[in-house]
């Protein structure tokens, strides 16, 4: 690490050392069950949920990752039983920290008020809601007869999902449980402690609130820098303009620092008390490389183009894109060994027979796989297949010929 007009300039690889570090995939898997889950995520401030299952959904691929023995029902437990985690909207629909439940205060009284100022349909049934709720217990939108169409910022929805899902932004409810992807609801006065409700928010003002927003998405990557991109998604009030603005003031305050990346020509940013792990990470060989598969909107790959420019590695996630458009696949996931992107699979799953199957495969250009790369890419799969509770891996032919897969044999 050199220094240039007074800021830290690194190397490609040195940024990558440092971002792979603070993501807790180097060295991997320093985390192990329920409690190096809790501790990624409130690292990194949220994961982003997608309800998509192909082979487990996104928020559970981010932490198979990373977390050693992780198991999709840890996560359901640390959401529903242990209320330690909770669902909200953050990068979009998110999963966080239930400490964090006060800094968005702010959110919530905002969705108070535009109730308040409109949807009369919605209002007029918030008390029926409300009785069912207490006296039924936790209910979802299937559970309630409210059948008329109203507008909703999705598109038109049922009466009763509007009013639920009204609730549940104001803060009156928190989700209790998911049906796979349907939404259960209760009272938050059920489930949160009296003392976490009524806590004030710890941002005073506006200005704070965003300051925090930006720091917080900061923190998700490692490092970020201004341009405007899907890492900024979903912080209201926060465009391009106020961006910069909250990115002077967090400097001037010293919660954040500027860093140089060579060959790149955006100023970067981290947050100031992630300097210990840039250092340590810049002191660390680490052990023998080992590879990852990982989530489709991993944290990591929340801004494409700085993905590109550090990793020079491609990634779109074309699973909404029509199937003549798509350059790979449906729902195609990295692999990441050491701290380069090596290649791309397209995942599928029988969960009858207990098998995953690899349906097709894609070397990145110029990889050609090392004995030590095959023998960490085996590890890797006998790993996700553990994570599925799945005893079986096959692969077919279409990836056999693209990827000539044939060392992959987990027994």
């Amino acid at each position: 690490m050199q220094m240039q007009m007074g800021r830290p300039t690194l190397t490609k690889g040195q940024a990558r050392q440092f971002v792979l570090a603070h993501q807790g995939l180097r060295p991997p898997y320093g985390l192990a069950g329920k409690c190096g889950a809790l501790q990624h995520i409130r690292r990194v401030g949220c994961i982003q949920f997608d309800p998509l299952d192909i082979v487990g959904r996104n928020p559970e691929l981010v932490l198979q990752s990373r977390v050693s023995g992780f198991r999709p029902a840890m996560l359901q437990e640390l959401l529903y039983d242990e209320r330690q985690l909770l669902d909200g909207y953050d990068k979009m629909m998110a999963i966080y920290s239930v400490f964090d439940w006060p800094c968005f205060r702010r959110d919530r009284e905002s969705a108070v008020r535009d109730l308040a100022a409109g949807a009369e349909a919605i209002k007029s049934i918030l008390p029926k809601v409300r009785k069912d709720i207490t006296e039924r217990g936790p209910l979802s939108s299937t559970d309630l007869d409210y059948n008329e169409r109203v507008r909703w910022p999705w598109g038109p929805a049922r009466l009763s999902r509007a009013a639920l899902e009204s609730m549940y932004f104001c803060g009156e409810l928190i989700i209790h449980h998911k049906v796979h992807t349907r939404r259960v609801y209760d009272f938050a006065s059920c489930h949160l402690p009296q003392d976490l409700l009524s806590a004030p928010d710890p941002n005073a003002s506006e200005k704070e609130y965003r300051d925090w927003r930006v720091l917080r998405r900061i923190g998700g990557i490692g490092l970020l820098w201004e341009r405007s991109g899907d890492a900024w998604l979903g912080i209201p009030g926060v465009r391009s303009k106020e961006r910069r603005e909250s990115l002077e003031r967090l400097l001037m305050q010293g919660k954040i620092s500027e860093i140089n990346v060579e060959c790149i020509a955006p100023t970067l940013y981290m947050r100031t008390g992630d300097k210990d792990v840039l250092h340590a990470a810049l002191r660390n060989e680490g052990p023998a490389p080992r590879a990852a598969i990982l989530a489709p909107l991993d944290n990591l790959l929340w801004d494409r183009r700085l993905v590109a420019e550090l990793f020079g590695f491609d990634y779109r996630w074309e699973v909404y894109k029509p199937a003549a458009q798509r350059e790979y696949g449906y729902y195609v996931l990295p692999i990441l060994y050491a701290d380069r992107f090596v290649a791309r699979f397209e995942p599928g799953r029988d969960k009858a027979s207990g098998t995953v199957i690899i349906q097709n495969w894609w070397w990145e250009p110029g990889v050609s796989p090392s004995e030590e790369m095959r023998a960490a890419l085996i590890d890797c799969f006998r790993r996700f297949l553990a994570y599925l509770g799945a005893s079986d891996l096959r692969i077919d032919s279409r990836a056999e010929e693209r990827g000539n897969l044939g060392w992959l044999q987990l027994e």
